[in-house]
């Protein structure tokens, strides 16, 4: 599979502050890739060196195949951004600010910004100065500019910060879309991890600068993160049972009256009938996977707050 960026071991600092260290991360051509960390885990500052805005302390990013220089500033022709808080021209219309836009891409399509602003649900807004505009809505305008001129790469940093549920849903369908039709490569940060969840064919967490783990959500699938909980208030009694009567080693007790079993030693009609001859008291009894936010907190020791 084509790589559409590479990293090997990059690291920037700031003075004595060490923000990302000896990261290896790697974006396949045509996925959406999931970036998630806990705040100031050094998310944004790798956007930032990706798209050549912060230069790395050491190491190298291979970006379409070719190393990025201090001057590679051509590779932006085939990449689109939205890193923070998107900056406009508050005096100019949203059509104005996306028509300087492609001017300074050198990108000239006719109804290329009629078709950014539909994509975004702003096409009644066009005529609108940017300094009228909300949170929500500069943050569409901000991501019809990311793609406006259909871009090979697209790296956005929260892009649904400030929408509500039914603008996050359009999002996702959108990046779906620009993935799956225009083979679009997404690299999307975000602290909403059930977003991430539902579109990301890869994920990679970064944790105090360090990238602890790269995984495709296939991946994640297939360890097996299912698991059977069991609600008892004889968890002890429960737990023996599943060692000295099933051979069942992986089971985790969360509390006084919860355990979860992963272990697929035995199946959940054979556990069921083991707890019910030795008379443990049942209350509740059910299947489900692992989602991606308690694998997130497992590999990152429990910091929920993401970030930049």
């Amino acid at each position: 599979m084509q790589t559409i960026l590479t990293t090997d071991h990059l690291n920037k600092q700031f003075g004595a502050e060490t923000i990302v260290s000896d990261l290896n991360m790697h974006i396949a051509k045509g996925e959406i890739y999931g970036f998630l960390g806990p705040n100031g885990a050094g998310k944004t500052t790798v956007m930032k060196m990706i798209t050549n805005q912060w230069k790395p302390t050491s190491g190298d990013i291979i970006l379409f195949g070719e190393k990025l220089l201090p001057d590679s500033y051509s590779f932006l022709k085939r990449m689109g951004s939205m890193i923070e808080f998107p900056v406009f021209y508050n005096e100019l219309t949203a059509k104005e600010n996306l028509k300087l836009h492609c001017e300074y891409m050198g990108y000239y399509s006719p109804d290329s910004v009629e078709k950014a602003l539909s994509l975004l649900s702003l096409s009644d807004t066009r005529g609108k100065k940017v300094k009228e505009f909300s949170l929500g809505m500069k943050q569409r305008l901000g991501i019809a500019r990311a793609v406006l001129t259909k871009p090979e790469f697209l790296v956005l940093d929260e892009p649904t910060n400030g929408l509500d549920p039914a603008g996050m849903k359009q999002l996702r369908d959108l990046f779906l879309m620009l993935c799956k039709e225009y083979g679009m490569t997404i690299l999307i940060s975000s602290h909403l991890l059930s977003e991430i969840e539902s579109i990301a064919h890869t994920i990679g967490i970064i944790h105090k600068g360090r990238l602890v783990r790269e995984i495709s959500m296939k991946e994640i699938s297939d360890k097996g993160l299912e698991y059977l909980e069991i609600k008892t208030p004889e968890t002890a009694k429960a737990s023996y049972i599943f060692t000295d009567r099933l051979n069942i080693s992986n089971f985790k007790v969360l509390n006084d009256n919860r355990i979860r079993v992963y272990d697929k030693q035995a199946t959940s009609q054979e556990i069921m009938k083991a707890l019910t001859e030795n008379q443990i008291v049942i209350h509740g009894f059910h299947s489900q996977s692992e989602s991606l936010e308690e694998y997130f907190l497992k590999v990152t020791g429990g910091e929920s707050e993401c970030g930049n």
